[in-house]
């Protein structure tokens, strides 16, 4: 049997070190939630050439609300808050339900 390649590549070897431990899988699918939304509101955000200050102001919160829910480190996303941000920007909350996955792919 051939020798598997080494790689430097940090994704597959993540998916190597997870994948058998389902504990971690949910920790990573949770990781990445959290970092979808934050980078959606930052996307929205500057799609609309908007500071956080001016976003802030909009929603009716402070500039260091949206820096937190910009942030891929936080999990406190409240869909209040989420129908605040898209109605200030103009936009609507989709929330689907998509099958999970046998096995987590990191990327």
């Amino acid at each position: 049997m051939k020798k598997p390649d080494k790689t430097t590549d940090v994704v597959e070897i993540l998916n190597h070190m997870i994948r058998d431990d389902d504990e971690l899988q949910e920790m990573v699918a949770a990781e990445r939630e959290n970092l979808e939304v934050a980078r959606k509101i930052y996307d929205l955000r500057t799609a609309a050439g908007l500071t956080q200050s001016q976003l802030a102001k909009k929603v009716g919160t402070t500039q260091s609300v949206i820096s937190l829910l910009e942030d891929a480190n936080y999990d406190g996303h409240s869909m209040a808050m989420l129908r605040r941000i898209a109605a200030a920007l103009e936009k609507r909350v989709e929330i689907r339900f998509l099958p999970l996955k046998s096995k987590l792919k990191i990327a």
